[in-house]
């Protein structure tokens, strides 16, 4: 799987070989480095605080989205072929993506969102059959008690609802089911992980 670069980030990564040996310090300075690197490194450098700032931000992307998608060495080289870098900053991108990886995946792992997921669930039918007022009414409701998990947490979520809406909401969970099936969604999924 290749990895498309927009323009505006092909212009960042652009900004490496245009500044001789600031490929090499920018690839070696964190995003979050500050001011005071960026400016360093501009001087000895004789390029523009921009040109650090910009070469930061396409070489962050460039890895991020490498590594989130995990595409292999080959496939790596492709998708900066195309930037038209020498052989000395390509071989130093792809060992700098080689070696930061799965650090680079663990990070990403520790910012992504811990949802609650399910543990089990309760669940009671009440029909209302009539009431001082309407001597013959049939009112179902159905009350659900969802159990669930969340950083070694039990919570407990009580919801009531009617038969119908709880059809509905049936058939929709079916249907998103059903698109987890499609090659689409298969392949997504197969790429997150």
């Amino acid at each position: 799987m290749l990895l498309v670069l927009s323009e505006e980030q092909k212009a960042h990564l652009g900004c490496l070989p245009q500044a001789g040996d600031a490929g090499p310090v920018a690839a070696q300075s964190r995003p979050g480095s500050g001011e005071g690197g960026r400016e360093g490194a501009a001087g000895r450098l004789n390029v523009g605080v921009d040109t650090i700032q910009h070469g930061v931000e396409g070489l962050a992307y460039l890895l991020t989205e490498s590594s989130k998608l995990m595409i292999s060495e080959v496939d790596f080289q492709e998708s900066i072929h195309i930037l038209g870098f020498s052989d000395e900053l390509n071989k130093l991108l792809l060992q700098l993506y080689l070696d930061n990886r799965k650090e680079i995946r663990s990070i990403l792992g520790e910012l992504t969102p811990k949802l609650p997921s399910y543990h089990s669930l309760e669940w009671r039918l009440d029909v209302q059959l009539a009431s001082r007022s309407l001597r013959q009414q049939i009112k179902p409701a159905v009350t659900i008690k969802l159990h669930l998990n969340q950083n070694e947490d039990q919570t407990a979520q009580v919801l009531q609802t009617d038969p119908s809406t709880l059809l509905h909401l049936i058939q929709q969970l079916e249907q998103a089911l059903g698109e987890m099936k499609t090659n689409h969604c298969r392949r997504i999924v197969r790429n997150m992980k």
